[in-house]
């Protein structure tokens, strides 16, 4: 994986670097799992969040908002998370005229390193609340289970043919998901 900066001592970068991002390919996890990246089992994006997002306005002020990133799901690449925050640090100390400018930068360099068109939305901090995901007739956190696997396992996926089509969304806030480097949780991002 050549230098992977997950692990290392990293000095603090006080200006824009988009080179910091380290794309991880995602094809080697799938095949160790046995997944044809031609027939992917799921479809959808990665949610990554991020609550501590800042840059400066033109006069130096500094600016803190969250942003949300969503990576298609079968993009060529992820990026590892400690690579992320470097590069979203990196923009701490740099000027800037907008969130729509600082949007735009963050699109470019996260599509270029995930391979696929990743979407970026700023919120300001007040908007905190407004994100909240309150569906509870959706929510299965509270479901009665018995668990006893905590791995991918295909197996336990069926179906049933007869039902039909069947469509309905989810909700649960007690996913997360592992580092592909160290298989440790990542707990860097908030993920949906």
């Amino acid at each position: 994986m050549g230098f992977l900066p997950l692990g290392q001592q990293t000095e603090y970068v006080s200006e824009y670097d988009a080179g910091l991002l380290f794309p991880i390919a995602r094809v080697d996890k799938w095949t160790e799992m046995g997944i044809e990246s031609e027939r992917l089992p799921f479809y959808g994006e990665d949610v990554w969040n991020a609550y501590e997002l800042s840059w400066l306005n033109l006069k130096g002020k500094p600016i803190v908002a969250l942003a949300e990133f969503r990576l298609p799901c079968d993009s060529p690449n992820i990026i590892e998370s400690k690579s992320f925050k470097l590069y979203l640090n990196s923009l701490n100390q740099m000027r800037y005229e907008s969130a729509e400018v600082v949007q735009a930068i963050l699109e470019k360099d996260l599509s270029a390193a995930a391979g696929a068109t990743v979407t970026v939305i700023i919120r300001d901090v007040d908007s905190m609340a407004s994100l909240v995901v309150l569906t509870p007739d959706y929510c299965v956190d509270e479901l009665d289970v018995d668990v006893s696997e905590y791995h991918p396992n295909a197996s336990l996926l069926t179906t049933d043919e007869t039902m039909g089509m069947v469509e309905e969304r989810l909700v649960s806030h007690l996913l997360k998901s592992n580092c592909p480097v160290t298989n440790q949780p990542d707990w860097n991002f908030g993920f949906y």
